[in-house]
């Protein structure tokens, strides 16, 4: 009982010590390389969440929930082209900063005899606010790594 005791205790008189390094050690770039790339202290990607508001800043926003990761901006009309206008609204679904991790979708409307008529959006439209939104989250990952 006492040898059993007094192990058990030489145990914790050596782990203890060696928890408090936590990160500490050979270890330490792959942990912060995994926790820098799944950062979800609002509930979905914060690279990303942060990537898609700074990526939509020039429109109004509608509805946001960093919990759900939706973002959902209102009408917005190009001043150089008046007659039509865009809302988006960005999906995050995944709490790693992945490339299938984002969607948006777009609706168009042309201004057509003072009526906003529904028009078809060029997919190459989405997925270029895909990329830009996921370039912008890499270099905020990249940028919190290095300083």
């Amino acid at each position: 009982m006492i040898r059993s005791l007094r192990t058990a205790l030489m145990v914790a008189v050596i782990a203890l010590p060696l928890a408090a390094c936590g990160g500490r050690g050979g270890n330490a770039v792959a942990k912060t390389d995994l926790a820098a790339s799944k950062v979800t202290t609002i509930g979905v990607n914060a690279y990303l969440w942060r990537a898609s508001l700074d990526t939509l800043s020039f429109m109004p926003l509608l509805q946001t929930d960093s919990n759900g990761g939706v973002i959902v901006t209102d009408w917005y009309v190009n001043p150089q082209v008046p007659t039509e206008r865009m809302k988006v609204t960005v999906s995050i679904l995944d709490q790693d900063l992945r490339a299938d991790a984002v969607r948006v979708a777009t609706l168009r409307e042309v201004n057509r005899g003072g009526q906003w008529v529904s028009a078809p959006v060029a997919a190459a439209t989405t997925q270029k606010l895909e990329d830009v939104i996921l370039t912008r989250a890499r270099d905020l990952r990249r940028a919190s790594i290095a300083g």
